[in-house]
């Protein structure tokens, strides 16, 4: 399979996942949000705090097929400034978002600005995967994927903090220990806390390792379609078995990403990815798949201008004194009073509007790589 051939399942699950990012991230309020779209509290798994690491998981299989010919024919000094520069891109636009305002400077004081975020561990991840991939063959990088997990464990559960062993608590763990020794709480998300700090985020480049292999496998040329849909069965099953196995002495958790939780969300990834695999590429049915893909197409561009947008619907005041998402909220919830479904339903035409930026931008042939 040639890599510049186009894998239906790879843009599919790209697009459901962007998708399912916004959707979770604007809900008409925070205040009434069905379980199922919240993350787990602290320990735990809900659909919600898989969104994530599947992104990640794509990130990773993305790398495969933009890397492996170049990675064949031979690495220039191109292929690293690419890299990068795309890396740069990333971390800054999620500074971006983290620090704009509607008040001159329009920027957040430095002082308080949180450096982790979504697009920050996107562009980090990216990057050391990506040298790895080039410079590893499957092998190294599954030392290095074990490496991390075991490694992590060991950090997580056996440095003693204060003088005492780690609870895995909010208030007992060592990347909560690190976050606020190096961010300080000033640069963080929570007090105690941030869901992509700085120790936190090793892990998160196992997820992507994890969908490299995904991807190496894809792209073999001496496998069938049905062979390779039993590998990424296989795996995913196992990955679920020892994930869940060891999630009892080291518990599932999205903010401290732990290594179990790693092998959870790879083997479902795993699965969803094979059933998409599957129905996709093997059977030829993609019709129903065509609005995924239209988000996939420029899924960075689409989620940025979602935080953007939802960031200044948040700020700009009305002449009422609420903001615009308050309003526009207010006049759906008095139509739907069930708060819950409400909020819900909000999310869903949020949903809407940007498929309809992805639909005009992919009709126009306009496909920002950043």
């Amino acid at each position: 399979m040639s890599t510049k051939q186009r894998i239906l399942s790879v843009d599919i699950f790209r697009g459901v996942t962007i998708a399912a990012m916004i959707l979770v991230n604007n809900p008409g309020t925070w205040s009434a949000i069905y379980p199922p779209l919240e993350h787990a509290e602290w320990h735990g798994l809900t659909p919600t705090d898989l969104i994530f690491p599947f992104f990640l998981f794509i990130v990773g299989m993305s790398i495969t097929f933009a890397y492996t010919g170049k990675k064949e024919r031979g690495i220039t000094p191109d292929v690293y400034k690419k890299i990068i520069s795309r890396t740069l891109k990333l971390i800054g636009l999620g500074l971006i978002l983290a620090g704009f305002t509607i008040h001159f400077p329009f920027f957040k004081d430095l002082s308080t600005l949180r450096f982790p975020g979504v697009l920050q561990r996107i562009g980090v991840v990216f990057f050391f995967a990506s040298l790895m991939f080039l410079h590893m063959n499957w092998k190294g990088l599954m030392a290095v994927f074990v490496t991390i997990l075991i490694g992590y464990w060991l950090m997580m559960t056996q440095i003693p903090i204060h003088g005492e062993m780690p609870l895995l608590t909010k208030e007992s763990n060592l990347a909560s220990v690190v976050d606020l020794k190096i961010l300080t709480v000033d640069h963080m998300w929570k007090t105690l806390w941030d869901p992509e700090g700085i120790l936190s985020t090793l892990p998160s480049i196992a997820t992507t390792i994890f969908g490299i292999f995904l991807g190496m496998i894809t792209l073999r040329k001496d496998k069938t379609h049905q062979e390779k849909l039993k590998y990424f069965i296989i795996i995913g099953i196992i990955a679920l078995i020892i994930g869940y196995a060891w999630s009892t002495v080291f518990p599932l958790n999205k903010a401290l990403w732990t290594s179990s939780f790693v092998l959870v969300t790879g083997g479902w990834a795993s699965l969803v990815y094979a059933a998409t695999y599957y129905v996709a590429d093997i059977l030829g049915h993609s019709e129903w798949g065509k609005p995924a893909i239209v988000f996939g197409s420029n899924a960075i561009t689409v989620f940025f201008l979602s935080g953007v947008i939802g960031r200044l619907f948040g700020m700009i005041k009305l002449s009422n004194g609420k903001s615009i998402h308050a309003n526009l909220y207010a006049m759906l919830s008095s139509i739907i009073t069930d708060p819950k479904l409400s909020s819900m339903i909000y999310a869903v035409f949020v949903i809407i509007f940007y498929y309809f930026v992805a639909l005009f931008m992919y009709k126009k042939k306009i496909f920002i790589k950043v």
